[in-house]
């Protein structure tokens, strides 16, 4: 028998399909709405935030460094200026391989060898986004030879940016300071952002200590990219509209630098190692602050390569040490005229007061022989002559009379071993001995004791005692005062780069020195103006249309035995004595008062006096001769070594 067969439903079917093409309809029409809904919180709800992110990713906003003030001398001069440079930066988050991408940099030669680690660690400092410098300063041919091979160099780029230029050279280096690259430990004590796309810091002197002046205030600025992160003028048809914030230049500083003085005194002691310091009495100005030998602070400006680093730093000379504020040194006799003060200020002695200097001074009980520089001796002098002469005997027995302990405390109210509080940094204080002193700096029981004749030698500026450049002129600017102690300063005012308008800076006086009378004042001055009138200066100021009251000093750079004579051509001439010299002129109001040090000059009254002499014509008569040559200088000190000058 047949099977019975099935009888299709055609209304079913139809049926069926009506019912899913309306569920399909219903879905589509809802994923329509959630679509259109969506893209109308995205398109409108949400505009401006998407906006700002697509802005992103075709604007870059790029750092606007503001250009570093300038420092101006007292006259206009410009020492310290902007000029525009090449520099070769490294964008961290587009460098592919950054250790690859250093070495082939090296092996273009547009970076050396020796700066790698410097520059890797410079790099991974700062932000990924940021645009680290890696070469300060390119040549023409550096850049040419990169040019050609930027496609091989993602994330690095040669900007244009403001460097900081020294048209002076090597003069005033060590008051100036110098820029550096920005080091880790700089990191940790700036903003950073207020530093985005600065490539240098002040790292001494003036630049360092007022380094908030001198950077001003970045600014930024938006920039079209492309895909690839190269700034383009527009894309497609579109150019948007892009912001920028303009930079605040930083504020110009102007020096109390005679920079013609400062001229003379460098040139005077362009070879040696020497210092000198000159200040006005009347407000602390700095005129002039020299240390020799120095360096071009272009060369830091640039880049220091290691090799040319290392030729600086290891140079037996020391040209990176700052000599007028670091240099510590015996002030020899120069401490005389304060300790005839101390003298007279405590009673043990009066002006008329006389000593017979036989060549040598001995302690009562005592067989030793503190020797004068003048073998013969000087024979019968009071206190205005002992100045004069500068008799060791005399203050021999001054100072023991006076006391280790009256005379310290004495001498620090001139300033001795404590620093004077000029506005830039890295001053040493010396060192003020006195039994208190001795008891903190030993350890051993022993070395603490304080013997008598350490008492002695401590009378003539010589033993433990150590005095800066600095110190010395900021001394003899308050025995010129007579009393008054200004704080001394390099910066005297700040100049509005936008106005031209100049806000000066007050001096600051720290206080009167009242521990002398008036008449007392006198005869230490009187002594000081009888050196340069028939004492161990006369000859450096003879012919002076001032007057002018100084001081000669040697420093002994080794002890000589009891039983030995010093004889500079028998030792080396690193262990020559130090030559010092400090005045002030004119004597009866001093404008300028003057420290000179020349590290192994033999004789103060031959080779620092005239030097002092010739910084002195400089400021006051505006006379800039010749500087002196080696061989004039030479000659003066063998003539002041033959006559026995101190």
């Amino acid at each position: 028998m047949a099977g019975k067969g099935r009888i299709k439903d055609v209304w079913r079917e139809q049926q069926i399909f009506v019912q899913r093409a309306i569920a399909a309809g219903v879905v589509i029409a809802l994923m329509t709405a959630a679509l259109i809904t969506r893209l109308a919180w995205l398109q409108i709800s949400r505009y401006d935030y998407y906006m700002e992110l697509s802005q992103g990713n075709r604007v870059r906003v790029e750092p606007v460094p503001a250009a570093r003030g300038i420092i101006y001398d007292r006259n206009g001069i410009i020492l310290a200026e902007n000029r525009p440079a090449y520099q070769l930066e490294l964008v961290r988050e587009e460098v592919p391989d950054l250790d690859d991408t250093l070495q082939r940099l090296i092996e273009i030669e547009l970076l050396s060898a020796d700066d790698l680690d410097a520059a890797r660690r410079a790099i991974r400092s700062r932000r990924a986004f940021d645009s680290v410098p890696i070469r300060l300063r390119l040549s023409e041919e550096e850049i040419a030879r990169f040019a050609v091979r930027r496609f091989e160099f993602p994330g690095v780029d040669i900007r244009t940016r403001l460097a900081r230029y020294y048209p002076q050279g090597e003069i005033a280096v060590h008051a100036l300071g110098h820029v550096g690259a920005i080091s880790e430990r700089d990191l940790e004590r700036i903003d950073r952002a207020q530093y985005s796309g600065t490539a240098t810091i002040g790292k001494l002197g003036i630049e360092l200590a007022y380094e908030d002046e001198l950077h001003g205030r970045n600014g930024s600025r938006e920039v079209l990219v492309n895909a690839r992160g190269r700034s383009v003028e527009k894309q497609g048809a579109l150019t948007p509209l892009l912001k920028s914030t303009s930079a605040l230049p930083g504020t110009d500083l102007i020096l109390s630098l005679d920079f013609p003085v400062q001229k003379v005194a460098e040139e005077a002691v362009w070879d040696r190692r020497a210092a000198i310091v000159a200040i006005d009495p009347q407000n602390g100005d700095v005129i002039a602050l020299a240390s020799r030998p120095g360096f071009d602070p272009n060369l830091f400006a640039r880049g220091l390569t290691g090799p040319e680093f290392r030729a600086l730093n290891e140079n037996i000379d020391r040209p990176l040490l700052n000599r007028a504020l670091r240099g510590a040194y015996p002030p020899g006799s120069t401490i005389k005229p304060l300790v005839a003060l101390a003298g007279l200020t405590y009673g043990v002695a009066t002006p008329a007061t006389s000593r017979y200097c036989r060549g040598w001074f001995s302690l009562p009980g005592s067989r030793h022989r503190f020797r004068d520089w003048k073998i013969q001796g000087h024979g019968t002098l009071a206190m205005v002559q002992a100045i004069a002469q500068s008799c060791d005997v005399y203050f021999y027995g001054l100072a023991d009379e006076i006391g280790a302990t009256r005379l310290a405390e004495f001498l620090g109210h001139f300033g001795l071993g404590a620093v004077t509080g000029i506005d830039v940094g890295g001053e040493r204080s010396g060192i003020l001995p006195s039994p208190e002193w001795k008891r903190k700096a030993y350890r051993k029981p022993e070395d603490q004791v304080w013997f008598p004749g350490e008492t002695v030698i401590f009378g003539i500026g010589q033993g433990f005692m150590l005095s800066t450049p600095i110190q010395l002129a900021h001394m003899t600017a308050i025995i010129g005062s007579r009393g008054k102690n200004y704080q001394p300063r390099l910066v005297s005012a700040l100049r509005d780069p936008l106005t031209g308008t100049s806000t000066p800076i007050p001096p600051k006086l720290v206080g009167t020195v009242e521990v002398a009378k008036p008449e007392d004042w006198q005869v230490a001055i009187d002594g000081m103006i009888a050196v340069t009138h028939g004492g161990t200066a006369s000859r450096s100021a003879a012919g002076a249309p001032y007057v002018i009251a100084g001081k000669t000093g040697t420093a002994q750079v080794f002890t000589v035995a009891q039983n030995e004579r010093y004889d500079e051509k028998t030792i080396n001439e690193r262990l020559h004595d130090h030559a010092w010299f400090v005045a002030f002129a004119p004597a009866e109001d001093p404008k300028i008062a003057v420290a000179v040090l020349v590290e192994n000059g033999r004789s103060g009254s031959g080779t620092a006096a005239p030097i002092a002499r010739q910084v002195i014509d400089a400021y006051l008569l505006r006379k800039f001769p010749p500087p002196p040559t080696t061989d004039e200088i030479a000659k003066a000190a063998a003539v002041a070594a033959a006559t026995g000058g101190e």
